[in-house]
């Protein structure tokens, strides 16, 4: 048997193991072998990371609008000079497809570190003026101070950009937790962004990861250090985040959970509908928040399209390694995740049909077939509740009230779509659709420019774009007697 690779911190920029030597086991998830160990950090790595990143914060605070650029830009060609590399280490946690993690990941991924190395420069405020006589009032945008950050394992890499990138954009500096069953290319990005932190004299201490689990993150919100909490994980998650963050009045950020209905009119073009929900159900395993796990159909057409979404997905391949280029998805994250899903096909009520799927693909690994399960009710556990899988339920609508309620009907409200050839009807949906995103004849479309986050037990605030980046600032107001 190989060694096992050894991860380890990256504190005031340098790679360091807990300071009490305690480590996690980190498991490939296509054969659910342990490959590494990570840090399980404590209380006195918290700490470390977190004095690194108050020490850093005055400088980076002064620092220009162009300097933040500057750095921003170089982490962004770094990255990609390292695109290889990071998507070895990311697919190694994960089991993705190379080649889809290095042209739907990595590419965004530098896409993204480059518009927020943009945005640093754009921080738009109201203009100065006089609203008492004898008195000129301005607004500064400030950034906040030391954010705590934890990151899920669903997108690791991904989602330490979302994390960081506007953060450190906006004068931040940044104490950042990826997942403990996908700690690699988080602590490579780390190493990645300190060897240009330290080519430009900068403060290493404007970012730092800590790797660990639940108590790690614990410790992390709870820290005395941080101004805000930001946090992309599970409604339970989120919830603790809020409720720990409250005793300090720390400021939260939340991107949580989905249950994204994909709602079907009789005039879309169903096997258009059919594709595209398949390919929005189905990528990165369903272990999207946003993911198209479940369609309303109108009635008129209902059969037709079950046909044609079970084809699609018994077209779509997982079950092989992460270089198989004919895999669509790899395996569940982790041991605990296949039993979730699992779980929802085994506790199926009976008037529900699996269409295809709903069983494990090999004896190895985390791998789930791609599920259609049909004739399910509003009121269904798998339809109220986040499967996290490759699994999309469909249910049958009479009417647009009807589509309306039952899309809105669930505890969630993150991403939305409407497959429809008449606008106007698209433009009703659009607007009575509870949700923080609607798209049109198509599903999981992002870009850096527009915003990403939901309502409801999905949170709130926004990654991505300007309203994402203006998340890690504060306002003030300053008035001067003239």
């Amino acid at each position: 048997m190989s060694e096992l690779l050894a991860l380890r911190n990256h504190i005031d920029g340098h790679y360091v193991d807990a300071a009490d030597g305690r480590r996690l086991d980190v498991v490939d998830p296509v054969t659910g072998e342990v490959y590494a160990h990570a840090p399980l950090s404590g209380a006195a790595d918290v700490d470390a990371a977190m004095a690194a990143a108050a020490a850093a914060f005055p400088q980076w605070r002064d620092a220009t609008p162009a300097t933040r650029q500057r750095l921003l830009l170089r982490v962004a060609d770094a990255v990609q000079a390292r695109a290889a590399d990071l998507a070895d280490a990311e697919c190694r946690d994960t089991g993705k497809p190379r080649a889809l993690t290095l042209s739907e990941e990595i590419a965004p991924v530098v896409d993204t570190i480059r518009f927020f190395a943009g945005a640093a420069r754009m921080l738009e405020g109201r203009s100065a003026g006089e609203y008492m006589e004898g008195m000129t009032s301005i607004i500064r945008r400030e950034p906040i101070g030391v954010i705590a950050q934890v990151a899920p394992w669903n997108y690791p890499l991904m989602m330490a950009v979302w994390k960081f990138a506007p953060a450190i954009a906006a004068g931040n500096t940044v104490v950042l937790k990826p997942s403990d069953t996908t700690p690699a290319s988080t602590v490579l990005l780390a190493g990645i962004v300190g060897e240009v932190l330290k080519d430009m004299d900068l403060p290493a201490g404007i970012l730092n990861v800590v790797c660990g689990d639940r108590e790690t993150g614990r410790l992390m919100v709870e820290h005395p250090t941080p101004a805000m909490a930001a946090i992309t994980g599970s409604v339970r998650a989120g919830m603790e985040v809020a409720a720990s963050a409250a005793r300090d009045v720390k400021r939260v950020h939340l991107e949580l959970g989905g249950k994204a209905p994909a709602v079907v009119f009789a005039d879309a073009d169903i096997a258009a509908a059919a594709e595209g929900i398949a390919a929005g159900g189905y990528f990165n395993a369903g272990q999207d928040c946003t993911a198209a796990t479940r369609v309303l159909v109108h009635e008129s057409v209902h059969d037709e399209f079950v046909a044609a979404l079970a084809k699609a997905a018994s077209e779509t391949r997982t079950g092989g390694g992460v270089d198989d280029e004919d895999m669509f998805f790899g395996p569940l994250n982790n041991a605990d995740q296949l039993a979730r899903v699992a779980g929802f096909i085994d506790r199926l009520p009976e008037h529900a049909t699996v269409e295809t799927g709903g069983h494990r693909v090999g004896e190895r690994g985390y791998f789930y077939a791609p599920t259609v399960v049909s004739g399910l009710r509003q009121d269904d556990e798998i339809v109220q509740n986040e499967v996290f899988g490759p699994v999309v339920t469909v249910q049958s609508f009479t009417d647009e009230d009807q589509a309306v309620a039952y899309a809105n009907g669930v505890e969630y409200a993150l991403a939305s779509s409407v497959w429809t050839r008449d606008h106007a009807r698209a433009m009703r949906m659009s607007k009575v659709l509870d949700f923080g995103c609607v798209w049109i004849n198509t599903h999981m479309a992002l870009v850096a420019e527009m915003p990403h986050g939901g309502y409801k037990k999905s949170g709130y605030g926004k990654d991505l774009s300007a309203y994402g980046f203006e998340d890690y600032t504060r306002i003030k107001h300053v008035m001067t007697a003239l």
